[in-house]
C-alpha cells in the first residue's frame, strides 16, 4: 500500500482505490469531491481510475459515472480503514492464540505488530506498543463509544490525541490488516502538534519523558483533573504514596548552629500524600574504573534493592540550588498496573551520562506488600505483580535505540519488537537487557502464574 499526497483539504477528502493484480497491494491516493470540476472526477478521466472511497461515509463510488458501488468484497477495505470491535470480541482478545493472515500473505498475532520508524520515533513506538498491551486501557480505546462524546472547550486540540490513539489501538489489534505492521504516522503527528514539538518524529526523544507527558495529556484530554475527576488512565496506572521531607542545615555551618536549627519548625519532618503514574527507581552509581583487563565493569543490582527507596525507612538526600532535604517514601496504594522507570540517564551542564547497570528481576511473583504501610497492608489483599512489558534502551544516550519485550496474553509467550521487527524471545533473555521502563500487572485472587520462570 503506497500513498501519494496531493495536498487537498482534509475536510473534503476522499480516497481513490486502484485495484492492481492479485499480487499487487492497492494504491491509495487522497483526492476530493465528486463533481465535474473536482479533483477526483478529473483524475478518474485522466488516469482511468474509477473506484473511489469517501473517508467519512465509507461508501464507494464509480467516477465519472458517479454512482455508488455496493459490493460485499469491498468490506475488507473499509474494515482496514476503520476497524470495529464488538464487546464479546474485546472480551476474548486475551484468550486468542490464533495467528491472523494479512492481505500480503504474512501471518501475525493481533497486538504483536510492528510500527514504522519514520526517522527517529522508536522511543515513541516502544511506549505506544507497551500501552497497547495493557488490557483495560486497550479495551477502552478499542470501543470508540467510550470517549467519542466527551466534550472539550472550543479550540482545544488535545482531544486529537485521544482520537488518534484510539485509531492506532484498533489498527494494532485488527485481525484483518493488509500488512503485518502498522504506520503510527497520524498518531505521531498528533503528538508533535499537541506537545508543541517537544516530541518529534525526526529527533530522538526520551522514552520516560514521552510516557510521562503522554499519560498526563491523555488523562487531561479525556476530561480528567489532577485531584477530582478520574479517567481510564488513572484507574489503570495511578497509585499513591506518602512523602516524608526534612530540611537539612547548610553543611558549611558550625555544628552548634546546625544543632539549634534542627529544633526549629522549619527543620521538622513533614508528610504529604501524593499520587503517582509511575515509580522512578534509582540505580547505584556506575563504577568509574576499569578491571584488570582494561574493560569497564558492568554492575548488577537486584530489583528489590532499588525498590527499597519506597519502604518508608530508606532516606535519600535531594539537593536544590540553595537547600538540601532528606526524603523517604512509603506506598499507600498500588494500582492495577504499576510502571517502573529505571533512572539510567544523568544530565549536567555539559552532557548526558548513561548508567549501564543491569537490574536483576524475576518476571513473575514480585510481591510489594512490604513497601506498604502496616495499616494499608490489612486492606490491600493483592500485592503480587507479573511483568507484561519491558522497554529497553540500547547504546549511547544520544545515539541509542529502543526495543520492547511484551507478553502475549493469549499464548503466554514473550515477543521482542523493534520498529517493524517482531521475534519471539525466551523469558530468561529479558532479564539480561538494560531495562528502562517496565509495566507490571497486579494479580487478582483467581489468577495463577502462567508465564513460567
Amino acid at each position: 500500500m503506497t500513498f501519494e499526497s496531493l495536498n487537498k483539504p482534509q475536510r473534503m477528502a476522499a480516497w481513490i482505490l486502484r485495484i492492481g493484480g492479485a499480487a499487487t497491494a492497492p494504491t491509495w491516493i487522497p483526492l476530493t469531491g465528486r463533481g465535474l470540476k473536482s479533483h477526483a472526477y478529473i483524475h478518474s478521466v485522466q488516469f482511468s481510475h474509477h473506484v473511489f472511497l469517501n473517508l467519512h461515509t465509507l461508501k464507494f463510488y464509480c467516477l465519472p459515472d458517479n454512482y455508488e458501488i455496493i459490493d460485499s468484497s469491498l468490506e475488507d477495505i473499509t474494515y482496514v480503514l476503520k476497524p470495529t470491535f464488538a464487546k464479546q470480541q474485546i472480551a476474548n482478545l486475551d484468550k486468542q492464540a490464533k495467528l491472523s493472515r494479512a492481505y500480503d500473505g504474512t501471518t501475525y498475532l493481533p497486538g504483536i505488530v510492528g510500527l514504522n520508524n519514520i526517522k527517529a520515533n522508536d522511543y515513541a513506538n516502544a511506549v505506544l506498543q507497551a500501552l497497547s498491551n495493557v488490557p483495560p486501557l486497550r479495551n477502552y480505546f478499542l470501543e470508540e463509544d467510550n470517549y467519542k462524546n466527551i466534550k472539550r472547550p472550543p479550540g482545544d486540540i488535545m482531544f486529537l490525541l485521544v482520537q488518534r490513539f484510539g485509531e492506532l489501538m484498533r489498527k494494532l489489534w485488527n485481525p484483518r490488516n493488509f500488512k503485518a505492521h502498522v504506520s503510527p504516522h497520524e498518531m505521531l503527528q498528533a503528538v508533535v502538534l499537541c506537545s508543541k514539538k517537544t516530541f518529534q518524529i525526526t529527533k530522538q526523544g526520551d522514552g520516560v519523558d514521552f510516557l510521562s507527558w503522554f499519560l498526563n495529556a491523555l488523562h487531561s484530554a479525556l476530561g480528567g483533573t489532577k485531584k477530582r475527576k478520574k479517567t481510564i488512565v488513572t484507574d489503570v496506572f495511578q497509585g499513591s504514596m506518602r512523602i516524608f521531607t526534612k530540611k537539612l542545615p547548610h553543611p558549611d555551618l558550625p555544628a552548634e548552629e546546625k544543632e539549634q536549627l534542627l529544633h526549629n519548625d522549619e527543620y521538622q519532618e513533614t508528610m504529604v500524600e501524593s499520587t503517582f503514574m509511575y515509580l522512578t527507581l534509582d540505580l547505584p552509581t556506575a563504577p568509574l574504573y576499569k578491571d584488570e583487563k582494561e574493560q569497564l565493569i558492568i554492575p548488577q543490582v537486584p530489583l528489590f534493592n532499588i525498590l527499597a527507596k519506597f519502604n518508608g525507612i530508606t532516606e535519600k538526600e535531594y539537593k536544590t540550588y540553595k537547600e538540601n532535604f532528606l526524603k523517604r517514601f512509603q506506598l499507600t496504594k498500588l494500582p492495577p498496573y504499576l510502571i517502573f522507570c529505571i533512572k539510567r540517564f544523568t544530565k549536567n551542564n555539559f552532557f548526558v551520562e548513561k548508567n549501564p547497570t543491569i537490574v536483576n528481576f524475576p518476571i513473575t511473583n514480585v510481591d510489594l506488600r512490604e513497601y506498604l504501610s502496616e495499616e494499608v497492608q490489612a486492606v490491600h489483599k493483592n500485592t503480587t505483580y507479573d511483568l507484561i512489558a519491558n522497554i529497553v534502551h540500547d547504546g549511547k544516550p544520544s545515539e541509542g535505540s529502543y526495543r520492547i519485550h511484551v507478553l502475549h496474553h493469549g499464548t503466554g509467550k514473550w515477543y521482542e519488537l523493534q520498529d517493524l521487527q517482531v521475534t519471539d524471545i525466551l523469558p530468561q533473555m529479558i532479564t539480561l537487557s538494560e531495562a528502562y521502563i517496565q509495566i507490571w500487572k497486579r494479580r487478582d485472587n483467581d489468577e495463577t502464574n502462567q508465564q513460567g520462570a
